[in-house]
């Protein structure tokens, strides 16, 4: 079937669709993209550049960001179709239903990857200080900031799937979130919340001159 006839019986209303995550087999990422694409799908696989070293050469690579994990912009009328695609597990969900996927989590990573700044995979923040970018490329995502070694970091979460991502950003140019902040949570980890106000609070000080 042409895939532009895929196209139409899927759906052109992107009102009626979500976006959800598919659960792949290990290193089958990349193909389970492809053949959802020739599919018909509209499909997110994000990958980030790593270098690998072997004893004889060194190799640039693309990776995915979440291993084991695509993403998916679709109705579950076609949960079948999806799920009979090569490489493609199951949809992740819980209680045997597939979990929508908040949009803005899906645009926060994809505006990060063509920002073209430095990314890698993070482990997974729940709670902590949420800050927004003030300015820039990555203006008006939220995220938590993070500090390793000399330099600050904006982790961007999938929740659903309890999956980061890190950037590296100035922290001048980001601020205090007032939409979501530790208080709003009721599983504050008080160990991770004194780390993130300690990262603030340090470059608050630098802000200052102190």
């Amino acid at each position: 079937m042409p895939i532009e006839e895929a196209r139409i019986r899927i759906g052109e209303t992107k009102q009626d669709r979500s976006w959800y995550a598919l659960y792949t087999r290990h290193q089958h990422e990349k193909t389970a993209s492809d053949i959802l694409t020739a599919k018909g799908f509209e499909v997110f696989l994000p990958l980030y550049p790593a270098v690998h070293q072997w004893k004889d050469r060194a190799k640039k690579l693309s990776l995915p960001l979440f291993p084991c994990y695509v993403f998916i912009h679709t109705n579950l009328e076609h949960q079948l179709r999806v799920l009979t695609t090569p490489g493609v597990h199951a949809f992740v969900g819980s209680e045997g239903r597939a979990a929508r996927i908040p949009g803005d989590q899906i645009e926060g990573i994809r505006r990060t990857l063509e920002s073209l700044l430095h990314v890698e995979p993070h482990p997974f923040l729940r709670t902590g200080d949420w800050v927004r970018v003030k300015r820039g490329p990555l203006e008006g995502i939220e995220g938590i900031l993070v500090r390793k070694t000399n330099r600050y970091r904006l982790v961007l979460s999938v929740e659903m799937l309890e999956k980061s991502v890190a950037v590296e950003v100035d922290p001048e140019v980001v601020e205090r979130s007032r939409s979501r902040n530790s208080a709003d949570s009721g599983m504050v980890r008080a160990d991770v919340w004194r780390k993130q106000h300690e990262s603030l609070q340090g470059f608050r000080r630098v802000e200052r001159g102190e």
